[in-house]
């Protein structure tokens, strides 16, 4: 077997293999013997059929079937003995020019990148210091407080905090809009659910109201045609209602499902809630930055056939996401090309780091995800047991605490400096 490979690209390789001609008759002749114990030709015995007749008939079908399998094999032999390392299956061509018996055939595909991380030393990562105080906590008890709310209807004008009843009607040059006219709609008054025009004009309205007024809708609105728009509404007001919280004592618990502890295990509850949402955020925080210095201080390219791989994945992850069957309602493939190749690029070298590292699996921290997977469960003890030998769903948790403990490296590794910050401050949605 004659091998060459030449380099059509970074990572793309055209590889040529020549088979020799013996090689190739010996096997046909293996296979034809075989086929002839068994044959049923017409006028011989079964096992009694001349080797000229058997390959008469069986001849140009066993020679495929030959160098199919010679193909297969001879691809595997030579990508070990050059040692390359294949990303997909290669695309093959066999080599019409193959002079005599022989039979040559080139296989072109791209491999791995050649991984050599560097500058990990200069990563920067914030670690914010998250403080949490009565006044986070009681905050929080009063979003739950608003969320059992109850309404009244009030006879005055309606006010910040007020929910009024409405019916609009929009339009614009006299034509409606579309989603421009609704029915009984309540909106409370602060909350933003309208545009900031639109919730002006509810201040200081009765029952009974009507009023006409223009909206101006955003720029950025996600109907194109209404952006940066003045439309005129009509409304016309049903009633004002008056927001009534039940009062912060240990019914407030019992209506959130506590039935022992009161007040103060709601208090502490929604303390340790907080804690963890932050923990979490956190979390997600300080990943977010290691890899983006990860990726920042190694520019890698990847091979296409790998990020064509994983955006086809995204894109059926979205359509069951949103409950998509048929492939052509499917969003663009082009539309997760980005997002993947980030993917593959921080896949290739978060490997590298547990590689260069010899990072292992931390069993503590294994088994522990899965008891967090398992708490739900009435027979809790007995599910752990069962994830944890199951070797299909350890395939899965595995690689995720491997790259946190990959991430981990990353930042202990790198520069790491606090920042204080308060809950509120910390929590808040961005912009």
């Amino acid at each position: 077997m004659q091998v060459t490979v030449e380099s059509t690209g970074t990572l793309e390789r055209r590889m040529r293999i020549e088979l020799p001609a013996e090689r190739i008759e010996k096997e046909v002749e293996v296979r034809l013997k075989r086929v002839g114990k068994t044959a049923k030709i017409k006028g011989f015995r079964p096992g009694k059929v001349p080797a000229r007749v058997i390959k008469q008939h069986y001849g140009s079908q066993v020679r495929q079937e030959v160098l199919s399998d010679l193909m297969g094999q001879s691809y595997r032999d030579a990508v070990q003995q050059e040692n390359l390392n294949p990303v997909a299956q290669p695309r093959i061509e066999p080599d019409m020019s193959t002079k005599g018996d022989a039979f040559a055939y080139t296989a072109t595909f791209e491999v791995l990148p050649e991984v050599k991380l560097s500058g990990l030393e200069k990563i920067q990562v914030t670690i914010p210091d998250i403080s949490i105080d009565d006044s986070d906590r009681d905050e929080m008890l009063d979003n739950l407080r608003r969320q059992k709310a109850t309404w009244t209807t009030v006879e005055r004008a309606s006010a910040e905090g007020d929910r009024v009843i409405v019916d609009f009607d929009g339009t614009m040059k006299g034509e409606p809009i579309q989603g421009g006219k609704g029915s009984e709609v309540p909106v409370v008054l602060g909350e933003g659910q309208m545009l900031p025009d639109f919730e002006k004009a509810l201040f200081g309205i009765k029952a009974d109201d009507e009023k006409s007024f223009k909206v101006k809708f955003p720029k950025d609105y996600q109907a194109e045609e209404l952006q940066g728009k003045k439309v005129d509404f009509a409304i016309k007001v049903h009633r004002v209602e008056e927001r009534e919280l039940p009062p912060l004592d240990d019914k407030l618990a019992e209506l959130y499902g506590i039935s022992e502890g009161g007040l103060e295990k709601l208090k502490q509850d929604v303390t340790d809630n907080m804690k963890r949402e932050a923990e979490q955020k956190k979390r997600n925080d300080v990943r977010e930055q290691a890899l983006t210095g990860l990726l920042d201080t190694n520019p890698l390219e990847v091979p296409g056939s790998m990020v064509h791989q994983e955006a086809h994945s995204m894109q059926h992850e979205a359509m069951r996401q949103y409950g998509i069957e048929d492939h052509d309602q499917a969003p663009p493939i082009d539309n997760f090309k980005e997002a993947a190749e980030k993917r593959v690029r921080l896949s290739l070298l978060i490997r590298q780091i547990i590689d260069d590292n010899n990072i292992e699996v931390d069993a503590v921290r294994l088994k522990e995800r899965v008891e967090q997977l398992c708490a739900g469960y009435e027979n809790a003890e007995e599910m752990v047991a069962t994830y944890l030998g199951n070797q299909q769903i350890m395939s899965q948790i595995e690689p995720m605490i491997l790259e946190e403990q990959a991430i981990e490296w990353l930042v202990g590794n790198g520069k790491e400096k606090k920042k204080k910050i308060s809950f509120k401050e910390y929590m808040k949605p961005s912009a």
